[in-house]
């Protein structure tokens, strides 16, 4: 035996401890892309489709095939993996165990493959950019101008989820938020969107109640401002302006709402705005983990925003630790 057998060599590098196989030497493996087997697409097609539809008939149907040609190929599959997929019922088929392991794998994997096909569009792949979005904001400001975002970045499918200010952006697989406050999340850098004065407004008929969104300090800091008596405030709380302004539009009482989110309303005179004082409880943010690069899409998505008319020229940046 020579010494390089009795040492053993393992893509050029040695394993020198004595009495150590060489398939023990793995720290010394230069590493290699997984090697996949040749994989029989056209059999897994042909199980995904009758797995998910339950039934051969419908399954070749969908795949332009004929039902023998089907079942041809499910059985090449079977034969290959040595198990049965399927138990042949007298209409239709039911999954056995390893069927029913197979098929999630298979049903999300071509999933998957059809949603990045489908984000091809004129020779140029569109970018998915996931934005939680509050929903005051959202139908108040940032729906209206969607069409223009859309014109100018083609290539990037904007994913919008609504939240009422509370958001994890880690936890929900979010690329960026827009939210309202001082800027001041742990963690995230934040962009000035828009600044959004609070006031008073209510239906044109008189309202004698106050109604409250969840920050209980905003009539007190209310009056105070506008020199008026203190009152006590105790209408209902609601967790959303949207339903603090339907509720006021509704004749239920006077609402502290941001002026901008609502300038249709108060167009149309659904809303009237009694008291010209005005109270700054924060803004609108938009904000993306510190952690993360900003993306191409993200990075286009913030310019755009940062473009419209409203946005403020000072304090437009606030990256937080």
């Amino acid at each position: 035996m020579t010494a390089a057998r009795r040492i053993g060599v393992v893509d050029g590098h040695h394993c020198t401890q004595p009495g150590r196989r060489c398939d023990d030497a793995s720290p010394l493996l230069t590493a290699r892309p997984m090697l996949r087997p040749q994989l029989p697409l056209n059999a897994l097609r042909a199980f995904e489709a009758a797995a998910r539809h339950q039934n051969f008939t419908r399954a070749a149907l969908e795949l332009c095939v004929s039902q023998a040609a089907l079942s041809h190929q499910i059985r090449a599959l079977e034969d290959r993996l040595g198990v049965s997929l399927f138990t042949r019922l007298p209409r239709g088929v039911a999954l056995t165990d390893e069927g029913a392991r197979l098929y999630p794998v298979l049903n999300e994997a071509f999933d998957r493959i059809a949603v990045s096909l489908d984000r091809f569009v004129g020779g140029h792949f569109r970018e998915v950019l996931s934005v939680g979005v509050v929903g005051t904001f959202a139908t108040g400001w940032l729906l209206p101008r969607l069409g223009d975002f859309s014109a100018r970045h083609p290539d990037i499918e904007l994913r919008l989820q609504t939240h009422n200010n509370r958001i994890d952006l880690a936890g929900e697989g979010l690329d960026l938020a827009i939210r309202f406050g001082d800027g001041d999340w742990q963690g995230q850098i934040s962009d000035v969107v828009l600044d959004a004065p609070f006031a008073p407004l209510c239906a044109p008929a008189l309202a004698r109640t106050l109604l409250r969104s969840y920050r209980s300090d905003e009539w007190p800091r209310w009056l105070q401002a506008a020199g008026a008596p203190e009152l006590d405030a105790r209408g209902p709380v609601f967790d959303s302006s949207l339903t603090l302004a339907s509720a006021a539009a509704a004749g239920a009482g006077v609402a502290l709402l941001p002026l901008k989110m609502f300038e249709h309303d108060l167009a149309q005179g659904r809303l009237i705005q009694p008291f010209a004082q005005t109270l700054d409880l924060g803004r609108y943010w938009l904000t993306r983990l510190r952690s993360r690069a900003e993306s191409d899409a993200a990075r286009r998505f913030r310019e755009w925003l940062e473009a419209q008319d409203e946005v403020p020229t000072s304090g437009r940046h606030l990256p937080v630790a």
